[in-house]
């Protein structure tokens, strides 16, 4: 069946509002510079090594994982190619109005908001169902060709970007343990309250099948 105009104009407005937030989300970690997401400590660390913003090294970074999705036989959607673009931009747009902060009065809030949003956003952009991130794709590509689990696959990426970044300069620090630990349970929450109802009207599988399946950055 053809999907209602409402029910499309809703998972539009769910995907663009989730990618959004999650890159303003992500500013608010740099500012509160306790340790970054996984992905955006490789990010921040190529930023000052080649003189970028982390929002656009986040476009760069996508638009190469993305081109790794070809040998993977990935299929990208309307949510993939958003993402590379949105998120970075919505960055570098929060840094712009956000300026730095000192003092763990301010900074240990403002991570704690930081991670809340991003489980908010992730449930946003992945319950509108438009496609996965690059990022996601990739491990889930990875996990498809060489038959290990997406787990393994999500742990041996994250902590080779991990380790890298922080080499290259990027924060790891309390923050990025505390996302590692809640971004799991808050993006299983907000699944399940965003989750759109299936265009036939059955039940929402999206929100209780995908918290399991998701790699939950981009």
């Amino acid at each position: 069946m053809p999907e209602r105009p409402d029910r499309a104009a809703r998972r539009l407005v769910q995907l663009f509002a989730g990618l959004a937030l999650y890159g303003a989300s992500s500013a608010l970690l740099v500012r509160a510079d306790l340790g970054l997401e996984p992905w955006n400590v490789l990010h921040q660390g190529l930023a000052r090594l080649g003189g970028l913003t982390i929002g656009i090294v986040s476009i760069l970074v996508g638009a190469a994982v993305l081109l790794l999705w070809i040998p993977l036989r990935q299929r990208p959607g309307l949510g993939t190619v958003a993402n590379v673009f949105v998120v970075g931009l919505a960055m570098d747009g929060t840094l712009a109005l956000v300026p730095g902060v000192h003092g763990l009065a301010v900074r240990i809030p403002l991570l704690l908001t930081g991670v809340l949003l991003n489980g908010v956003a992730t449930g946003l952009y992945i319950a509108a169902r438009f496609g996965p991130g690059p990022r996601d794709g990739l491990m889930t590509g990875l996990h498809r060709r060489t038959g290990r689990s997406i787990r393994l696959m999500r742990t041996t990426v994250e902590v080779a970007v991990v380790v890298t970044g922080f080499a290259l300069g990027g924060t790891v620090g309390v923050g990025t343990l505390l996302y590692a630990v809640a971004i799991g349970p808050l993006a299983q929450v907000f699944l399940r309250l965003f989750a759109v109802p299936p265009a036939t009207g059955g039940s929402t599988v999206v929100a209780t099948g995908t918290p399991r399946g998701a790699i939950l950055r981009r």
